[in-house]
């Protein structure tokens, strides 16, 4: 082979090699427990030691949401599940197990105070939806909700995820 065709061959392989990236570039560590004292973003996210973490299987109402009473008058619903996620938390510790990443690359996780499972709590109370298009681990909790007229259900609203697609005004 001639030294210009070596030459060639040698660099294109080299820009094969280099098109890729390490192989530990693409290698993701499994997530471990997250513990610690966390701050409410929202009725379905929350902040431990500047990670932010989805609450797996649930969607809350976002913070400007509004939903309507038993009474048909409207209140913040989102900022109602963001206060009550708050209080039920308080200043005692998280422990989140991580179950992925969201398409923002957020971590999801199962979330709880000792042995409160926060997501169950969130809809059982009426304060969260389940989230079904990604988990029915808590449809029983939202049947409770419903049939107790806690929350949300003691009045209407939008389901989250149609209230974020809805045209904005």
């Amino acid at each position: 082979m001639s030294s210009l065709k070596q030459n060639f061959v040698k660099m294109l392989f080299l820009l094969g090699v280099l098109s890729f990236p390490p192989l530990n570039a693409t290698a993701k560590a499994p997530l471990s427990t997250i513990v610690g004292r966390a701050s409410v973003i929202d009725g379905d996210t929350i902040e431990i030691r500047g990670e932010r973490i989805r609450l797996f299987g649930i969607d809350a109402p976002e913070t400007s949401q509004l939903c309507q009473d038993a009474k048909g008058d409207d209140y913040r619903c989102g900022q109602k599940s963001a206060i009550a996620l708050s209080d039920r938390i308080g200043s005692r510790t998280v422990t989140c197990q991580p179950t992925g990443l969201d398409r923002w690359r957020r971590i999801i996780a199962i979330c709880k105070v000792s042995d409160t499972d926060l997501q169950e709590w969130m809809v059982s109370n009426g304060l969260a939806v389940a989230f079904v298009r990604y988990s029915r681990d808590y449809v029983q909790a939202e049947e409770i909700a419903k049939g107790r007229s806690l929350g949300m259900w003691a009045g209407s609203f939008m389901l989250p995820w149609e209230w974020r697609r809805r045209p904005k005004r």
